[in-house]
């Protein structure tokens, strides 16, 4: 039997603060985290890593999630987009709830969020991108 690999999560926020908020959840699990601070190192680290999700802010400088999610949902490798999106952000429950399968997140969650919340939406977007790398394969 393989051993299955740890999952690559990319945490893209402008929010020093909160990228280390969210990454001393995700430290409960096992996974392999990096961060961007920025759209335009956000886009390097998934052309660069692949990594398996991303925790991804709409509001940034250079590049705003929606648009990083646009350029990983037409993506012409099938792998980046696969990639699962978690989109966090504070605009607001209900634009959240509407935009994010609009551009084709797989799930949200509103700033601020709860510890538990986030775990178990990491859990069920890194499921669902097993499932899809299933199919595809």
């Amino acid at each position: 039997m393989a051993e299955e690999t740890k999952p690559l999560i990319l945490i893209a926020d402008d929010d020093p603060d909160l990228r280390r908020l969210v990454r001393m959840n995700l430290e409960t699990t096992s996974c392999e985290i990096i961060e961007a601070s920025d759209g335009e190192s956000a886009v390097e680290q998934i052309v660069l890593n692949h990594p398996n999700l991303i925790i991804l802010d709409v509001m940034m400088p250079v590049l705003t999630g929606w648009e990083i999610l646009r350029y990983i949902r037409t993506h012409e490798d099938k792998s980046v987009a696969a990639t699962g999106v978690l989109m966090l952000t504070g605009i607001g429950e209900t634009l959240n709830e509407l935009s994010s399968p609009m551009y084709g997140a797989d799930d949200y969650i509103d700033k601020p969020f709860k510890s538990q919340e986030l775990l178990f939406k990491v859990r069920r977007v890194l499921a669902k991108v097993r499932k899809r790398e299933g199919l595809s394969e």
